[in-house]
């Protein structure tokens, strides 16, 4: 593979491509009907957020919102927390998830899982079994404004009960069930859910994990609960004997009273789901989004930065424990079919979601950046193996995919091929830092900044800057914040996540770099980045020029301040199967940041781990790991419920115990 530098054009799109896209049809229609002409995205983008009630307006007038009582009011205020989009509005999610589609025999979801074969679901069918599962919902007693909580994997039975919730008003939330027990029960304590839906177990990596006790626990800890549906997933025959008052997905989906679905209709800042925060060093924090601010964002998103409509089949990895579960559901807006995977993307080889592109015609795969660069350090060629003419696009996300990444896809996947690496978050639902198929694609940055998020790098002293690093933060209002998280009265909890750094402004916690062009680089966790000499660099730099070194598989570094000003920045590496950090390949690692960061990012030292301390959702634990190195207590810095690895702990400490001494 040749060497690519950041920032070397790899891909543009043809004029027709560009002609053929949702957006190029939205900038038609603006012409056409508000006399607005753009020349390019930029300049949309810049009319989008510096007018964001014309452009919000705009989006609920071109995608025909539907809803009972209109609105007066765009924006009740710029200021933030507090601002409000719509608020006479009164709107239902799922009604605009089955407008003219509810008898279309067109595939809505595509599903398949390590212990079930694949299988297409029409839009009818799916239409009807939410109807059914409405009508269990009603007569279990849900109603608008109660909760409904899914200990569930990504499967079809999940995506029927949210939107049936949905339907009614009601709010949803969900865990996966790798989760550990506490860590679920940390979440849906909080929410008081009337309603749990569980499964028996799951399948990953090929093997069983019965989950019949744990559902159980789960149970017995939500004091609110007046109702249970089980749904046998792992097996057929399974009894739950182990829970209480149940009701089995059989017998949901069996219901005939009812033929079409009704819809509660809720004020345009009513609740639309919980999410939760990963919760590494405390309880998760509840993420309050609306019906509304979801609606409005994701139809432009996925619409217009990912350029899906009836014709696409869209796929994200995910888990039912992570936002990009929500923003895949979101794909039914467009009317595209939605592509489910459940177990591992690894199993039984790194080649599975390749095999799944071509068994399932995806036009668009949605993925990690950890992935796509396991799959470059495997030296895969996806494009000799699989038929993959129907993709069009890849993005990623959950950490910044590297300009050997992007040069991999094109080597090794597709030499047409869009490549859209995204950044947003849990707190907003969305990528608001992404891809649009009318612009170029150059080696590891982020195509653009999204219509109507004013995105902009902040240096210490507030002030707004181009080619310079600094904090991401979003200076106007924008409709999928939080509406606030769940019982935080007064707000405190909802200011100290993100305005606590600059007054008025929300502020992520992202190191990002906008350039000249307008497109983003991201560094990483902004309070995570290695400061040398004065001269910061984001840790995702490091690993960038770590992922060179065939024999590492992964790595963390963190900057601990040391009593001289100076400070001790030890590298964790793991190594691939049956390799061993030797004294020459730890200098060959130091030669590769010398190389591709600077003399002075060099690390300390470095130590081989056997594994590194991630979330349920696939993050490292950086900043734990610093405060735990600095000397404070496990039960301070990590909450281990939240760690898909928690064994991996281990070295840590030890290594915590040993700088003590």
């Amino acid at each position: 593979m040749k060497l690519v530098h950041e920032g070397d054009l790899l891909w543009e799109p043809s004029e027709a491509r560009k002609q053929s896209t949702q957006i190029y049809h939205y900038m038609r229609w603006l012409k056409q009907h508000k006399n607005l002409e753009f020349q390019d995205y930029h300049s949309l983008w810049k009319w989008s957020v510096n007018n964001v009630e014309s452009f919000w307006s705009s989006i609920w007038e071109y995608f025909d919102i539907q809803a009972k009582d209109s609105y007066h009011t765009i924006l009740t205020s710029h200021q933030m927390p507090g601002a409000k989009w719509f608020p006479e509005a009164t709107i239902n999610y799922t009604e605009h998830i089955f407008r003219n589609r509810a008898t279309s025999t067109r595939p809505a979801i595509i599903h398949t899982s390590e212990n079930r074969t694949t299988e297409e679901v029409s839009w009818q069918k799916l239409y009807q079994d939410t109807v059914a599962m409405q009508q269990t919902l009603k007569e279990l007693g849900i109603n608008k404004g109660d909760r409904v909580v899914g200990y569930i994997p990504n499967i079809y039975e999940a995506v029927v009960s949210f939107l049936a919730t949905a339907s009614l008003g009601a709010i949803w939330s969900s865990a996966s069930p790798d989760f550990g027990t506490q860590s679920v029960i940390d979440r849906f304590q909080q929410i008081e859910p009337k309603l749990l839906i569980t499964v028996d177990g799951y399948r990953y990596g090929g093997k069983n994990f019965d989950r019949t006790e744990v559902a159980a626990k789960i149970q017995s800890s939500l004091p609110s609960l007046e109702a249970t549906i089980a749904i046998p997933y792992l097996d057929e025959h399974a009894t739950f004997k182990k829970l209480s008052a149940v009701t089995y997905w059989d017998q949901v989906i069996k219901q005939e009273q009812a033929q079409t679905l009704t819809f509660e209709y809720v004020a345009f800042n009513d609740p639309l789901w919980v999410l939760f925060s990963s919760g590494t060093t405390g309880k998760p924090k509840p993420i309050v989004q609306s019906q509304g601010g979801i609606l409005l964002e994701h139809l432009k998103a996925l619409s217009f930065h990912l350029d899906l409509d009836e014709t696409d089949r869209f796929f994200w990895f995910t888990t039912t424990g992570w936002m990009m579960w929500n923003f895949l559901i979101g794909g039914l807006l467009t009317g595209s079919a939605i592509i489910l995977y459940d177990g591992n993307p690894s199993y039984p080889s790194k080649n599975k979601l390749w095999q799944l592109a071509e068994e399932t015609k995806m036009t668009v795969l949605g993925t990690s950046a950890s992935y796509i660069t396991a799959c470059m350090k495997e030296e895969l060629e996806p494009k000799e193996q699989f038929d993959l003419s129907h993709l069009y696009n890849i993005s990623s996300t959950g950490s910044p995919l590297p300009p050997e990444g992007f040069q991999w896809c094109y080597e090794n996947v597709k030499d047409d091929l869009w490549i859209a690496s995204a950044s947003g978050g849990t707190d907003v639902c969305t990528a608001f830092i992404l891809g649009v198929p009318t612009l170029q694609v150059y080696a590891g940055e982020l195509q653009c900044r999204g219509l109507g998020a004013k995105i902009e790098s902040f240096n210490a002293h507030g002030k707004s800057q181009i080619e310079e690093v600094g904090e991401l933060v979003l200076t106007e209002p924008f409709p999928s914040m939080p509406i606030y998280f769940w019982n935080d009265e007064d707000g405190t909890r909802l200011r100290d996540s993100y305005f606590d750094v600059f007054s008025g402004i929300w502020c992520h916690g992202d190191y990002i770099k906008i350039t000249e062009r307008n497109t983003c680089v991201i560094y990483g966790r902004s309070d995570a980045t290695i400061n040398r000499g004065g001269v910061r660099i984001g840790t995702s730099e490091i690993y960038r020029a770590v992922d060179h070194v065939q024999s590492v598989a992964d790595s963390l570094i963190v900057d601990i301040p040391a009593h001289n000003g100076d400070s001790f920045v030890p590298l964790f590496v793991v190594m691939k199967e049956e390799q061993e950090l030797t004294s020459e390949i730890k200098q060959i690692i130091k030669q590769q940041i010398r190389t591709h960061c600077s003399p002075r990012h060099v690390p300390t030292e470095i130590y081989q781990v056997p594994d590194l301390p991630k979330t349920l959702n696939g993050k490292k634990l950086e900043i734990p790991v610093k405060k735990l190195l600095m000397g404070k207590p496990l039960d301070q810095v990590v909450n281990k419920g939240s760690l898909s690895n928690e064994s991996s702990l281990d070295a840590f400490l030890e290594f915590a115990n040993h700088l003590k001494v």
